[in-house]
């Protein structure tokens, strides 16, 4: 059997346990989440789905109806629209698909289609006729379906953590799709199964979490749609009163498209956004404005593109999007191998307590590494604590302990601890090792180092002369000179990226990573002129945000900042 006929067979097992498992069908958390009629039309006017257009020769799926919220707009603008292009609703059994899981959302689902129908003025034999086609008991997720076959899917999709759902149905939907990796939610697998049913130019329009474009396990499905579609819209909705039911599911309108990516709609609500809001949204989208939409309840605006690839897409304001989106498409990120410029993190031991000391008396000399800590850089300067690193390595590879007497004396003392570590578990052999190799002539290099924790971007000159640890990220360059560039990192054009793509801890600090400070956009550094590298050398030495922000703006030619990515800290010098 082939390794592919082998999965196949897994696949078809799968399913079949899943689809026999009565414990997974009717009963237990389906994570249902209904959703306000308004908020319906809103997803509906921006996915296209709207009666001046022939909706009965287009194909259109809702994989998850529930009790009929959004199948009971879809089939009022499908009759409409049949009276507008003179077609019979009753030959338009092959225009709505609609699937749950729950026998009683079926029936709802039938029965809301017959009401609203008989209200039109269609015979309650022709409505039943048609709920009964358009509405069938399955799981969208394990259905068989070919791809291509739609040119809408829209709906709600349930919110339900994948370690909730029955093991043989979880297993079934993590080996039918591919992106739903980790502690993924079901709605991943929606998303995905959704997307690949659409024809060209084919439509997604679901409300879902937005957490999928952030977290690690949304991953292979930013991937996915960076390959083959478009973000054609995307609703922030976090506080807005959008659910029949409170709850906390950090809620968006993402609109998706099967084609080349377009120009997106990035817009944001607040508390008081409701059914006015939403159709003034709709009329502005739909307009192609290009200018901003700004009220008390929604901002929004149109970006140049989206963000490619499977890492985290960044968050913020319209405003502060629309720059992040066109300063990626205009300057080269910060790590860059024709500068020979990298973003890497210090290292990392396992155990801090045991590697790290401030005496030096307790190994052989050459086996300390003088290191950098966090608080060495609190005040904008670097000053050394006289911590140091019990360095194992030497060239890349670990020393000999027999060579060392009082490292290995030292080690040997502390071995219980150290062989407990999860690094020493895997290499019984280097037991002694730190989790991160110690890399040869970082040492000797001038660095720019950033704390890992920190209200803001905070770039520290270290001349070449410490070793940064793992709570420190540096940045060394072939090209650039270090104070210039240092002043481009100071300023809150910097900022807005830290912002945009850094995690905030509870107490307002960023959790900084390498992933993000790579996306740091910095202008070509042959374009800079000597005034200029001279006006940011000296903002850096002298911690003048505000004067660094000034040259910055001008060398990206932006216009203006939003004041939400500006810096919120004393603008004072440091002398």
């Amino acid at each position: 059997m082939t390794p592919r006929a082998s999965q196949l067979s897994f696949e078809a097992m799968s399913v079949a346990a899943a689809l026999s498992d009565p414990s997974s069908a009717n009963t237990g958390d389906h994570g249902e989440v209904f959703t306000r009629r308004w908020v319906v039309d809103l997803i509906l006017d921006l996915a296209g789905y709207t009666s001046d257009r022939d909706l009965a020769s287009l194909v259109a799926v809702e994989p998850a109806s529930g009790k009929g919220a959004f199948l009971v707009p879809m089939a009022e603008r499908l009759a409409k629209s049949c009276v507008v292009h003179g077609r019979d609703l009753r030959a338009a059994t092959a225009a709505l698909h609609a699937y749950d899981l729950l026998t009683s959302n079926v029936e709802a689902s039938r029965h809301a289609v017959i009401r609203a129908l008989s209200d039109r003025g269609h015979s309650v034999t022709d409505a039943q006729r048609l709920s009964q086609h358009w509405v069938a008991q399955a799981d969208f997720l394990l259905r068989d379906q070919d791809d291509a076959t739609a040119d809408f899917v829209v709906g709600n999709p349930p919110y339900i953590r994948l370690e909730k759902v029955p093991p043989a149905r979880s297993a079934a939907y993590r080996h039918l799709c591919e992106t739903m990796r980790g502690r993924s939610d079901v709605f991943v697998g929606f998303i995905e199964r959704g997307l690949r049913l659409l024809r060209d130019d084919g439509v997604l329009g679901f409300i879902v979490a937005d957490r999928w474009m952030r977290n690690q396990y949304g991953a292979a499905l930013r991937a996915m749609v960076s390959d083959g579609f478009s973000v054609d819209h995307l609703i922030q909705l976090h506080d807005a009163d959008v659910f029949d039911d409170r709850v906390s599911a950090y809620p968006a309108i993402t609109i998706m498209r099967r084609g080349p990516q377009g120009q997106p709609v990035i817009a944001d609500t607040t508390a008081e956004f409701g059914q006015p809001d939403a159709a003034r949204l709709s009329r502005w989208v739909r307009s192609n404005e290009s200018s901003r939409l700004a009220s008390p309840s929604v901002e929004a605006a149109r970006l140049p593109s989206w963000f490619a690839g499977s890492g985290s897409w960044p968050t913020g304001t319209p405003d502060e999007l629309a720059l992040v989106a066109d300063l990626e498409a205009r300057f080269p990120p910060l790590e860059d191998r024709h500068t020979r410029t990298r973003v890497g993190i210090g290292v990392a031991t396992g155990l801090d307590s045991v590697y790290l000391t401030r005496e030096p008396d307790e190994v052989e000399p050459d086996r300390l590494l003088p290191l950098a800590m966090a608080g060495d850089t609190a005040g904008g300067r670097l000053s050394w604590s006289g911590t140091c690193l019990v360095n194992p390595w030497q060239d890349g590879r670990l020393v000999h302990l027999e060579d060392h007497p009082r490292l290995r004396r030292y080690l040997t003392k502390h071995e219980v601890s150290i062989q407990a570590r999860h690094v020493a578990q895997r290499n019984p052999s280097s037991w002694y090792r730190t989790i991160d190799r110690v890399e040869p002539h970082l040492l000797e290099r001038p660095k720019l180092l950033l704390p890992d924790l920190k209200a803001s971007i905070h770039p520290v000159l270290e001349e070449g002369n410490l070793y940064p640890h793992h709570n420190l990220y540096f940045v060394t360059s072939g090209e650039w000179d270090l104070e210039v560039l240092g002043g481009l990192l100071l300023s809150d054009v910097a900022n807005l990226f830290v912002g945009a793509y850094c995690v905030k801890m509870r107490g307002g600090c960023y959790r900084f990573q390498a992933q993000y400070l790579r996306r740091i956009r910095v202008p070509s550094h042959e374009s800079l002129r000597a005034a200029d590298k001279r006006a940011l050398a000296s903002a850096f030495t002298g911690r003048d945000i505000e004067a660094a922000t000034e040259i910055a703006r001008r060398l990206y030619k932006i216009d203006d900042l939003p004041i939400s990515c500006r810096t919120q800290v004393p603008r004072a010098r440091v002398s």
